[in-house]
């Protein structure tokens, strides 16, 4: 954080681990009007596909934030995002604009120039690049799920922490904009305005089979596939399982089990995330876990389909995902229940849940059996969260205020964890009994081994990372 000082920001420590203290907002923007390039916080992307053009853009907006290099695998992407970044600062009156493209991550991380990188990369890269960028000294946004397995959740938990670096989790529907159901509806269950919570409905929807036979094909000249697969096991390149080589579409590897596990960790993350976040269980996890689900079969792709999960947490609240619910959380209590989604609003172009999204059209994106439970009360006891009314720049905040943000490490490995153990058990079929405190399952060797997965190589192991850190 040395660079933050000799800039000459803002140097105020606030604690905000929980999100739970509503904050004043700590960064006005006009305070940043008339800085120099070269005064803003230094920023690289990893990761130039669908989500990371769109990260690179959000950061871009604010101009707290200075994008000063690309990274990535694929050189025609790397090449378009680096001339997006140009295109952006000359249409801002700049002549000269310095943007570094870059295909090996260890470059961004050795710069000391850099004050934080966006990690906007397959799910199976989250933990290797976050945990190398902690270690480096690097503030971090990284994309939701957090990690691709429970064991790397740990371990990204404690390097951030060892490090005292600054974490933003890529959860959006925890900021106003432009998801504005969530924080009233979770806050209003939070403070027990629909008395106790009984039962959370979750829709996350569904991925259709592509209906298309593995075939492997020739790696395009200009991705590097090797070092793509990274930890992944070794298996021939396909186009649907990567990203397409024309346009932006909704990539294949969300798709592939090697890579990402499916809706459970994609939109789960973001639902889990927020219904955690209303339950009080953001720092905690269900104690059980039953679900079955069948999964694609003689397909390019692999992930499950039709799913039923029922969870149980402290306080006999169950928690019930099923890709028969609509996309959202329904949570049903004593005194009432609250619904809340994201309405027609798609983070990009290609999100999943199309069909939901034009059904919630015209539809308030927030509901619940009396108005009057949407309304804030006054007390001293009442719980708010922290103001955030866009993700970036609540990030960006934070790294200057040297607090965590509005989607910080700890909560984000909780929410992972509850759908990577939900995941668990979709394969086994079976009961599980989860310890949140000990992050483990009770009794079942078996489960406990699926909680992380051996890397294809050694340069991709995320435990020896720690290991040489001294923080395994």
């Amino acid at each position: 954080m040395t660079h933050l000082t000799r800039r000459g920001f803002l140097k105020t420590s606030l604690c905000g681990g929980a999100g739970l203290i509503a904050l004043p907002s700590l960064v006005p923007s006009s305070l940043f009007a008339q800085t120099t390039p070269n005064q803003r916080l230094q920023v690289v992307q990893i990761g130039c596909g669908r989500m990371g053009r769109e990260d690179m853009a959000g950061v871009m907006a604010h101009p707290l934030a200075r994008v000063v290099g690309v990274c990535e695998l694929d050189s025609k992407r790397a090449a378009a995002a680096q001339e997006a970044v140009v295109s952006f600062y000359k249409k801002k009156g700049e002549s000269d604009v310095g943007v570094k493209a870059y295909h090996d991550y260890h470059e961004v991380l050795a710069r000391p120039d850099v004050d934080a990188v966006v990690v906007s990369l397959p799910d199976h890269w989250h933990a290797l690049v976050a945990i190398e960028a902690a270690l480096a000294g690097k503030n971090i946004y990284v994309q939701k799920p957090i990690t691709y397995s429970i064991a790397e959740s740990i371990a990204l938990r404690k390097a951030v922490r060892a490090k005292n670096v600054i974490l933003q989790t890529g959860s959006q529907q925890r900021s106003e904009k432009p998801f504005p159901a969530f924080r009233p509806g979770s806050e209003a269950v939070r403070n027990g305005r629909i008395g106790q919570l009984k039962t959370v409905q979750i829709g996350i929807g569904l991925d259709n089979t592509k209906g298309k036979a593995p075939t492997p094909m020739p790696v395009p000249a200009n991705l590097d596939y090797e070092r793509w697969l990274g930890a992944a096991p070794e298996q021939p390149y396909m186009e649907d399982r990567v990203h397409p080589q024309t346009g932006l579409g909704r990539p294949g590897w969300i798709t592939t089990e090697d890579f990402g596990l499916g809706m459970i960790t994609n939109w789960g993350a973001h639902h889990i995330d927020i219904a955690q976040w209303a339950m009080g269980a953001e720092l905690s996890g269900p104690t059980s876990i039953e679900a079955k689900a069948d999964f694609m079969t003689n397909d390019v792709w692999t992930v499950h389909r039709h799913y039923h999960v029922e969870m149980l947490y402290p306080g006999g609240v169950r928690v019930i995902l099923d890709d028969k619910f609509p996309n959202g959380i329904r949570f049903e209590g004593s005194e009432g229940w609250v619904f809340c989604t994201r309405g027609a609003v798609q983070v990009t172009t290609s999100d999943g849940n199309a069909k939901d999204q034009k059904a919630n059209a015209g539809k308030s994106s927030l509901q619940a059996s009396d108005p009057r439970i949407l309304t804030p009360r006054v007390g001293s006891d009442q719980i708010g969260w922290q103001p955030s009314t866009n993700h970036y720049l609540n990030w960006l905040q934070a790294i200057v205020a040297k607090r965590d943000p509005i989607a910080p490490v700890d909560q984000a490995a909780r929410s992972l964890q509850t759908c990577a153990a939900a995941w668990i058990g979709m394969k086994l079929g079976r009961k599980l009994t989860w310890d949140p405190a000990q992050e483990a399952f009770v009794g079942d060797d078996t489960a406990n081994a699926m909680r992380s997965r051996k890397a294809r190589k050694p340069e991709y192991d995320v435990s020896a990372v720690m290991k040489k850190a001294g923080l395994a």
